[in-house]
């Protein structure tokens, strides 16, 4: 399986989230899955790939421009898939990914889970995502899906698109349902 993670490129945050990271990261070299990501050398993206690399498994980046001219490219890539933008990352990940784990993230992360849960919900594909709740740090999103399903603005179950997991288990229960 090819697990396409959505996360924050930052270094400045807890230690959870990267010691959380790093046993998604575990979990998928050891079993065999290939881990999709934005293949930039910060943050959690950085930890996913290393952690998956170091532990012997694969590991696939795609990584816009932008980044690559800053310098911005992890070692820990595999294959390195360059793109145009982050339009066209999200294209890309769509394609090489099977199943997503959105870890803690900042804007980047929320566009990247939202394009892919929208496209979901008009038909384009059936992949299954994770929001992974570490520390409760999506609990303020999941209270406004709740409330935005409450006053009529999303249409069915926001929950069939979305599993939410408070743990490594409960993410590994959704990933290879």
């Amino acid at each position: 399986m090819k697990i396409g993670v959505f996360c924050s490129a930052n270094d400045n945050i807890d230690a959870i989230f990267f010691k959380e990271t790093e046993q998604l990261a575990l979990w998928a070299a050891q079993n065999g899955h290939d881990i999709v990501c934005g293949g930039c050398n910060m943050g959690l993206m950085e930890c996913v790939a290393r952690t998956a690399k170091k532990a012997g498994g694969r590991t696939i980046g795609i990584v816009p421009v932008i980044v690559e001219e800053r310098g911005r490219v992890s070692d820990w890539i595999d294959i390195h898939i360059p793109c145009v933008d982050l339009n066209d990352r999200k294209q890309l990940m769509m394609e090489w990914s099977d199943v997503f784990v959105a870890l803690p993230g900042g804007i980047g992360t929320l566009d990247e889970l939202f394009s892919v849960v929208a496209m979901a919900t008009i038909g384009y594909h059936t992949k299954r995502v994770v929001l992974y709740n570490i520390n409760g740090s999506w609990d303020s999103l999941v209270a406004m899906l709740d409330d935005l399903k409450a006053k009529g603005m999303v249409r069915g179950d926001w929950k069939e698109h979305i599993a939410v997991a408070a743990t490594l288990e409960e993410v590994v229960l959704n990933c290879v349902k």
